[in-house]
């Protein structure tokens, strides 16, 4: 008798308690894993939306409706993209285009927006706040101007002044919020003792604050002509008005000593008839006055023109110099004849291994007139002055550049050279190639075809090398017949530098329309260099 037979397979060995214990608590770490990482995530995202909130608020308080309302779109496309399942590129891609966004494309078009206003010094607020500024700085006490009892207040950092009309209000005002009843205050025996959500300052907070407190003007009403109330002691004030009359309907100040009249005529000041201006002014758009003054004006046009020259033949001299020194170290280090090649190299490399603006701060003291180690010990004390002769400090420059660039260009070319099989070498020998020969018909061109881009990127570096010029010669030495703050050594950039901030002047007008000029430039000589570039791939 034969044992009955079954059509279906073996059946597959029973799992192990100990395997299916193994693949519950997988599941319940991947469950917990899951959670964790959603309450991670709600919780960033809440963090980004209260804090895109609480900017988009201050923006709109500030009129600024444009960016305001970019930062809640923003959000709301952020919170979005990682809320949602799937969407796995946009998620990767969202943190890169942010940042992009704000670092990249919004300074270039706010330095665009700036290149076309006036936005400098005397011209960095608002019409409101250059009428209120004026207003201050020309204040005189009203001849037998009523005693006003008072009483100091804090907020939220802000200093207020309280104090009690003749009806038994108490009025409170602050710098830029003229008197207004106060809420929740307490009076006792005419003294306010409390004002809801205010500190009274103690006498002894009134001497530690004493110059914040006197220099403090409240004023009395919306309409600056009625006058500011001011202090010396924190305990009584007084009546101060302005020399001028501020009139909204005419748009003028008035000097109420002399009736000169000041009005606004668009250029962002008010401007009497004899050309006087009152300063501050405010910001206005002047459309492509800035772009003019730069190729128009002499004083500006000169210094310009020089600065631009001097740019392209640092840019084009660093390059060269770099490169050709870079690559005949390579090409000695790539022989397989010289010994010990690595140490060579490493050596080689030290320069780039420090901080450039350290070695050029160390270069400074070598080439200092009169205590550096270049005139005191190599040239037996000579009084050379290398960083305050015009030529000198250019000279003294490009070597400097050359200490901190060969290294990467030799980096960059032993690998290119190392990357080129020396077969090609050894048949051009053997067709009775001399070795110069088939270097310069060989190896040259398909080193300059590895490396151009790296050249053209090595150009831009330097043509906007702010930190060389900056650390060494500071641009000096100056040229005091420009218009502008320029010196001998100065590139493009640290031009539009020394216009924006230094000095007792600044005008980010111009400067920013000196940064689209480079801007474009650079662009330019990249664009047809890449173009170069690319024919001359396409002819290897």
């Amino acid at each position: 008798m034969t044992e009955p037979t079954t059509t279906s397979g073996p059946r597959p060995p029973a799992a192990s308690r100990k395997d299916r214990r193994r693949h519950q608590a997988n599941r319940i770490v991947d469950g917990t894993t899951g959670w964790k990482l959603m309450l991670l995530k709600i919780i960033v995202l809440s963090i980004l939306c209260a804090t895109a909130v609480y900017a988009a608020l201050v923006l709109f308080i500030n009129d600024r409706w444009l960016i305001g309302s970019l930062v809640v779109v923003g959000a709301a496309a952020l919170t979005w993209i990682y809320l949602q399942r799937g969407a796995l590129p946009a998620k990767y891609l969202a943190p890169g285009l942010v940042f992009l966004l704000i670092f990249q494309i919004f300074v270039v078009l706010y330095s665009g927006y700036v290149a076309f206003t006036n936005y400098g010094t005397g011209h960095n607020s608002t019409k409101d706040h250059a009428v209120q500024a004026i207003m201050l700085q020309t204040q005189d006490r009203v001849p037998d101007s009523p005693t006003y009892p008072l009483t100091v207040t804090e907020s939220d950092g802000e200093i207020y002044f309280a104090l009690i009309n003749d009806n038994g209000e108490v009025l409170i005002g602050a710098e830029e919020q003229p008197l207004e009843p106060a809420e929740g205050a307490v009076v006792d025996n005419g003294t306010i003792t409390a004002i809801e959500g205010h500190h009274v300052l103690s006498f002894a907070d009134l001497l530690n604050r004493q110059q914040e407190i006197t220099n403090l003007a409240v004023p009395l009403e919306e309409d600056l002509n009625a006058g500011y109330l001011r202090t010396q002691d924190g305990q009584r004030a007084y009546l101060y008005t302005s020399r001028y009359v501020y009139d909204e309907n005419a748009d003028t100040l008035t000097n109420s000593a002399t009736g000169t009249v000041y009005r606004d005529t668009g250029e962002g000041a008010f401007i009497a008839e004899d050309g006087e201006k009152l300063m501050p002014g405010w910001r206005v758009n002047v459309g492509f006055d800035n772009f003019l003054r730069a190729v128009t004006e002499d004083s500006i046009r000169g210094p310009l023109i020089y600065v631009t020259l001097w740019t392209f033949a640092f840019a084009l001299l660093s390059v060269a110099t770099t490169f050709i020194l870079g690559l005949f170290l390579a090409i000695v280090f790539n022989d397989r004849r010289m010994v010990s090649r690595k140490y060579y190299r490493l050596v080689m490399i030290l320069p780039y291994a420090f901080p450039g603006f350290l070695s050029a701060l160390v270069w400074a003291g070598m080439m200092n007139q009169e205590f550096g180690f270049i005139n005191n010990v190599l040239f037996g004390g000579a009084a050379i002055p290398w960083l305050t002769d015009p030529w000198l400090a250019k000279l003294s420059i490009l070597i400097v550049n050359l200490w901190l660039g060969f290294p990467y260009m030799f980096l960059v070319c032993t690998g290119a050279l190392q990357s080129i099989p020396d077969e090609l070498t050894e048949a051009a020998q053997m067709d009775g190639a001399k070795p110069f020969q088939a270097f310069r018909m060989i190896k040259l061109p398909l080193l300059l075809t590895a490396i151009a881009p790296l050249l053209i990127s090595s150009f831009a570096f330097n043509f906007n090398n702010f930190n060389l010029i900056y650390m060494l010669t500071g641009g000096g030495p100056r040229d005091v017949s420009a218009g502008v703050n320029v010196g001998s050594t100065d590139i493009l950039i640290s031009m539009v530098y020394k216009v924006a901030f230094v000095g007792a002047r600044a005008d980010y007008g111009l400067a920013s329309a000196f940064s689209i000029l480079i801007f474009i430039i650079v662009g330019t000589i990249s664009v047809m260099a890449f173009r170069k570039t690319k024919a001359l791939e396409e002819l290897n």
